[in-house]
């Protein structure tokens, strides 16, 4: 498999991937036609914030499984097109946000006290004392848009410095807030009430312009610190702001066009303190994103979770070793309940009972979706199935109970056509054993492998007899077979047999010929 590299990463995670048996290609600053043509024939794709992966590279790259961005931002990549292609999107949201947290820091302190200006006269033979009278941190009050990982670690360092604490993050709850030693509060509130305001927020349709005049009008005074993304603050307002003294200074990291142009306006203000895109650039912390995402490359190529998938179920990484049996037993059971099945698929229904419900099973579930669909032949994997299920109007739903009467943990998945309905449900014996214990309310012990038969019949003498002549008379050996039936002889039985080998439909037709065999549904796992 290949491994396309289109920005720098550390050596360390090249290393990682080529450990692991893959081919690793390089190819930098590489745009337009050449990176279609480069991508062509790649599993992977790491890239940084240089690289647009739009929804043209994708429909290009046929085999692609997964794109890895070494960094937090993926503003560059069309997660959309990436999904509807069934191809994952992970980043690396640890391994940069200590140094980016170090960095807004020492922004804040470099425009309130006016080092770098200070530093530049100084450097020029001027003892410029007299200028520079700063600002303290203690006492003042933080303002944090966006409380992310990277927000969360700024204001915990403002905190220990002394800072009072506001912030504004609709997607973050006032417990995890109060743990951070910050009050939640609305937008504006948190712009009036800040003496540092600081943004965490990624640059999307809805944060782009997030602050511009009238929000900077807000502020009143005080710094503000932008080390997230170029584009949520109005550059041009900024430099306005801070040149006509609304605002004491400000200190930026990030541009909405980068390299930055010499004529942008934050450039020609003297109380704007501005750094080339530095909050992640430190050599621990290039290292960190490089193997992090070289991991997530190798767990995907491997069809292993994705902890930092942000378009794929993913699961945290202590938990993984809880669920993992179950994601492959999810998906036998939707293949099964989909191959027997008959008529359009409308509703599919996946419930859990005993431990395994104290589980975060979106992942599971989604495998659940993949087995399901897969017998159909749609181009399904645990990154699309929940956008197909929506796309062709399948009601999907899950739950959970912590209550099972005869199994520790059970998977059931449903699947229903409006006026019929097929349930299957497994479980897993002594660890990873995995066995199909009902069909329909059939109660068995069936091992789900390979070639599968399952027939309906009434329960008489000489059935099971008759299905094994028919298949050895057709070359079919049979490895295995599970027998039950709902209630009294002579009612319904149900039998499930291994199978070495494929049947024919001239086989099916065989069996279904005698008035004993009610239906009979060949399984392929």
């Amino acid at each position: 498999m290949k491994v396309l590299v289109t920005d720098p990463i550390a050596d360390a995670g090249l290393d990682r991937l080529r450990e692991a048996g893959y081919e690793v290609e390089t190819a930098y600053d590489v745009e337009g036609d050449a990176l279609l043509e480069a991508i062509s024939d790649a599993n992977g794709l790491i890239v940084r914030s240089g690289t647009q992966v739009t929804a043209e590279v994708f429909e290009a790259a046929p085999n692609l499984v997964i794109v890895g961005r070494a960094g937090i931002g993926v503003d560059n990549i069309d997660i959309d097109a990436a999904t509807e292609h069934g191809v994952i999107v992970a980043n690396a949201p640890e391994g940069n946000v200590r140094a980016a947290a170090e960095h807004t820091v020492a922004m804040g302190f470099a425009a309130a006290r006016s080092i770098p200006q200070a530093h530049a006269r100084l450097k020029d033979g001027e003892w410029a004392k007299s200028d520079y009278l700063g600002n303290e941190v203690n006492g003042k009050t933080l303002g944090v848009v966006g409380l992310g990982r990277v927000g969360q670690e700024v204001a915990k360092k403002f905190h220990s410095l002394g800072m009072d604490i506001v912030a504004y993050d609709p997607y973050i709850g006032e417990e995890r807030a109060e743990q951070l030693g910050a009050e939640l509060v609305g937008f504006d509130e948190c712009l009036s009430r800040a003496d540092f305001l600081t943004v965490h927020t990624p640059l999307t349709s809805e944060t782009e312009g997030l602050i511009s005049t009238d929000e900077l009008e807000t502020m009143g005074s005080g710094y503000l610190i932008n080390c997230a993304r170029g584009g949520v603050v109005d550059e041009a307002a900024l430099a306005e702001a801070v040149d006509a003294g609304v605002l004491d200074g400000a200190a930026v990291d990030v541009f909405a066009d980068e390299p930055v142009s010499p004529d942008n306006p934050l450039l020609s203000v003297d109380n704007i303190v501005v750094t080339p895109h530095l909050g992640a650039s430190t050599s621990a912390a290039q290292e960190n994103v490089a193997v992090s995402t070289a991991d997530q490359i190798v767990a995907a190529l491997r069809e292993e979770p994705v902890m930092n998938a942000l378009n794929a179920p993913s699961v945290d990484e202590s938990a993984f070793p809880r669920i993992q049996p179950y994601i492959g037993l999810a998906e036998t059971a939707g293949k099964i309940a989909a191959q027997l099945l008959e008529g359009r698929l409308g509703e599919v229904e996946v419930s859990y009972h005993g431990d395994i419900a104290a589980e975060d099973l979106e992942l599971v579930t989604a495998s659940a979706l993949k087995g399901v669909f897969t017998p159909l032949e749609w181009q399904v994997n645990a990154v699309n199935a929940p956008q197909i299920a929506k796309e062709r109007g399948i009601e999907v739903t899950e739950s959970k109970s912590r209550q099972s009467e005869d199994f520790q943990s059970l998977v059931t998945v449903t699947v229903r056509n409006g006026d019929e309905e097929m349930t299957i449900s497994g479980t897993l014996f002594a660890g990873d054993d995995p066995r199909i214990v009902r069909i329909n309310g059939y109660r068995l012990d069936a091992i789900p492998h390979g070639q599968m038969l399952v027939a309906r019949n009434y329960d008489k003498p000489g059935v099971i007899g008759f299905i094994g002549t028919v298949l050895g008379e057709n070359d079919v050996n049979i490895a295995g077979m599970f027998n039950a039936r709902r209630a009294k002889a002579g009612g319904e039985a149900l039998t499930v047999y291994n199978l070495d080998d494929e049947i024919t439909e001239e086989v099916r037709e065989k069996l279904l010929a005698d008035d004993r065999i009610i239906d009979v549904a060949a399984i392929t796992l």
